[in-house]
């Protein structure tokens, strides 16, 4: 809204003002005004949400250390969403479609956290939507963002060729053809594998930084980590001279998401204020899965699916710890960690939480460092 204020109206009269056009410039006040609403709307969440006496509820089957953290505010994760929302709608060309669909991904997945944060605190327990429930419905917003991006495909703003990290001219197609150029009954066919490899993304994307929220500050500051590099992806994917550079799918309109990526870094960097250990609130998964869906979102758009995994290294690593911790139980009843996430097993071993938590934002840090030298290794 600033965006279209200052610079398309306000500039015809004051040439100053041109200054809103450079990405860089907004950018910057994006991250700061997210780092503001965070820090000076923090203390009034907090206070509110103790006053509703909206209290986490620890698992009875946890480390002991953790029954402390009984009562302690949770879905602080509406901050998060305001913080990162605001922003983006301030300092943001909100006639850019790449815009409203983070901004659906940050909702829709936020709304689906909120639900079950809303149910554990309802009925006084740490279990929410059932497991089904939640699944079906994050695979609904996972497949309306699909199908938005096949829209956006039929228009030639979006391709649904795939980037190989290491591989510059190796870029497979998940679609089989056009919208413009492929028969109405046969789109269910020539697009599923699209739609199917974005659902899955999204969907893991967001649980596994649900996953990883089980200490203080450790899924927030590593939330910083992956949307700092996609804040840099962003930027040099809208870039023309820098995609030309790198070898990269020149994409001009994804710009435009830097300013959503630097939205939440800055949101992101507020609530760790308050989140820091000992933290005087939690997220929430009404803050975990928005942020799980918008990351996972941003990486579909940029065609960077594959690089994801390296982004947000730790997050990888706290859901596949559980997959194999599930599957090794059932499978043979034996338990491969002391207990999943992994994040409780190196606990359990005797790390304190806090050296948990820095060794875990040290490896967050080294895996998106890997992710960005693979842009030019090609």
């Amino acid at each position: 809204m600033l965006y279209w204020l200052l610079y398309q109206k306000l500039f015809l009269y004051i040439h100053a003002f041109r200054i809103f056009r450079y990405l860089t410039f907004r950018t910057a006040f994006a991250t700061l005004t997210a780092l503001l609403i965070g820090l000076l709307i923090g203390p009034f969440l907090i206070d509110r949400l103790r006053e509703f006496q909206i209290g986490q509820f620890i698992r009875e089957d946890g480390p002991r250390d953790h029954q402390k953290k009984a009562g302690t505010p949770t879905m602080g994760g509406l901050l998060i969403c305001v913080a990162i929302l605001v922003p983006t709608l301030l300092w943001s060309d909100l006639s850019n479609p790449f815009v409203w669909l983070a901004i659906l991904a940050l909702v829709g997945f936020g709304g689906i956290g909120f639900a079950d944060d809303y149910i554990k605190i309802v009925h006084k327990r740490n279990l929410g939507l059932t497991a089904r429930a939640k699944m079906a419905a994050q695979m609904g917003v996972a497949a309306l963002i699909a199908i938005f991006l096949l829209v956006l495909h039929g228009k030639g703003e979006y391709s649904t060729r795939l980037m190989v990290p290491f591989f510059k001219r190796f870029r497979p197609d998940l679609a089989i053809g056009s919208v413009r150029h492929i028969p109405h009954h046969l789109w269910p066919l020539a697009f599923a594998p699209f739609v199917i490899f974005t659902m899955l993304v999204l969907v893991f994307s967001s649980n596994a930084v649900n996953l990883t929220d089980g200490l203080d500050g450790l899924a927030i500051g590593c939330t910083i980590i992956a949307a700092g590099a996609l804040t840099l992806l962003t930027y040099i994917s809208g870039n023309v001279v820098f995609a030309d550079y790198l070898g990269l799918q020149r994409m001009p309109m994804v710009s435009e998401l830097t300013i959503f990526c630097g939205s939440m870094v800055g949101a992101s960097i507020g609530f760790l204020w308050y989140n820091a250990h000992p933290a005087e609130v939690f997220m929430g998964d009404v803050g975990s899965l928005a942020l799980g869906g918008a990351i996972g979102t941003v990486a579909v758009i940029l065609k960077q699916e594959l690089l994801l995994p390296f982004i947000g290294g730790v997050f990888v690593l706290e859901a596949v710890s559980v997959i194999l911790q599930v599957g090794s139980y059932k499978l043979r009843k034996k338990r491969i960690f002391k207990m999943a996430p992994i994040h409780h097993h190196f606990e359990l071993m005797g790390w304190s939480e806090s050296k948990v938590i820095v060794r875990f934002w040290i490896a967050a840090l080294v895996f998106a460092l890997f992710a960005l030298t693979t842009l030019k290794l090609r």
